[in-house]
């Protein structure tokens, strides 16, 4: 059964088919969908926007968290029922623990009881090695978080980990976190201190491609690479992913902020649409978002091969610095663009329309890359 498509692919086709600038036929045959996905895209984007009735994704989703939730009440009741007398007595949560191995050892899971009663199991166990004040405690568990988080986009600094801690569901004021962050040397990359002076990171993986952009088969290698552009909203960033062989955008995204998760949401939206098989090289530059563990894990987990050039050095990425150049003329500096959402339809309308089934290209015997792609595929079946 094929992957489905990417949410965000999906939603920026919904965007070009709203504007009626062509027939959904011709919109669903620039996009390489066909016309009844389309339809359905539709359909359930006018139910999730309200335009039409029917169960939303987020409705549909509490209703499962809803029967999940209520297989566990019965358990959970039992625990705290017995916790009961505990918290009346408002004791510490370290001196709470005792009522985890009271309960253990009546048969309920040690994992059980820690979640219920809002404690880790890491907690716990540390507890009863070595016990700790609770501040001394909760201080190890933010800083962890928070180095956690870092390491997944070294570009976060004190002020998004705080706002990330909080969703995780730690309490801890944003100054606090400041203190922290300061304490353990948890800083953004772009930060500016005086007296801090930053280097660029050391690469996570060798030069594959030393400046040799050529490949004898589509997936064989990708690069990678962030530009950004000014709305009158702010600045919105976009990371693209073209594979050499055909120069086709086999996967992109666009946010307004310029994240590891701008990079792993293009990464994974060009695995779900290519389903590369075998060795896959993607090379990028030196920067940050392709450095973070987040963005490695993913490379990792497709079983992909990493490649980085050298700091400074543009030509080690020329092939996708000629694309970023081609959107820049064609899309991003025809007129001022209000807003976000006004760009990101341009650019992607850009992308699918013209550059993919368009613009045919001389080094592809001038052929587009949707052309040449089809041409290839066709020669290795024969």
């Amino acid at each position: 059964m094929p992957s489905p498509y990417p949410a965000e692919f999906r939603a920026d086709v919904v965007r070009v088919a709203r504007k009626r600038e062509a027939t959904l036929t011709q919109i669903a045959k620039d996009f390489g969908i066909s016309e009844a996905t389309l339809h359905a895209w539709l359909k359930k984007a006018d139910i999730e926007d309200g335009i039409k009735p029917g169960v939303t994704s987020a409705e549909a989703a509490e209703m499962r968290e809803l029967k999940k939730r209520n297989r566990t009440l019965e358990q959970e009741n039992e625990i705290l029922r017995r916790a009961a007398a505990y918290f009346a007595k408002e004791l510490r949560p370290k001196l709470k623990y005792p009522l985890v191995l009271d309960l253990a050892a009546d048969g309920i899971p040690v994992t059980v009881t820690c979640r219920v009663l809002g404690f880790s199991t890491q907690a716990f166990n540390k507890w009863r090695r070595d016990p700790v004040s609770q501040r001394d405690w909760d201080e190890a568990h933010l800083i962890n978080a928070a180095i956690d988080i870092h390491d997944d986009d070294p570009a976060f600094g004190y002020r998004i980990i705080s706002d990330e801690l909080a969703d995780a569901g730690f309490e801890a004021s944003e100054r606090r976190v400041w203190r922290l962050c300061s304490q353990e040397g948890i800083w953004s990359v772009f930060a500016k201190k005086k007296g801090l002076r930053r280097k660029a990171g050391p690469p996570v993986h060798d030069d594959l491609v030393g400046r040799d952009f050529n490949a004898d088969r589509p997936n064989a290698l990708w690069l990678t690479d962030i530009t950004e552009h000014r709305t009158d909203e702010g600045k919105l960033y976009c990371c693209a992913i073209k594979d050499v062989c055909s120069n086709r955008i086999v996967g992109y995204s666009l946010s307004d902020r310029m994240t590891a998760a701008l990079a792993v949401s293009a990464l994974r939206n060009a695995i779900a649409l290519r389903h590369p098989i075998g060795t896959v090289i993607i090379h990028s530059d030196r920067g940050s978002q392709f450095r973070s563990k987040a963005f490695v894990r993913v490379l990792k987990h497709n079983e992909l091969t990493g490649s980085m050039g050298r700091v400074g050095a543009c030509g080690d990425n020329a092939a996708m610095e000629s694309f970023f150049s081609l959107l820049q003329k064609n899309v991003l500096d025809r007129q001022r663009w209000q807003t976000r959402e006004q760009l990101r339809v341009a650019i992607v309308s850009w992308i699918e329309r013209t550059y993919h089934r368009w613009r045919r290209q001389r080094v592809l015997g001038c052929l587009t890359p949707v052309e040449f792609e089809i041409l290839e595929t066709e020669l290795q079946a024969a």
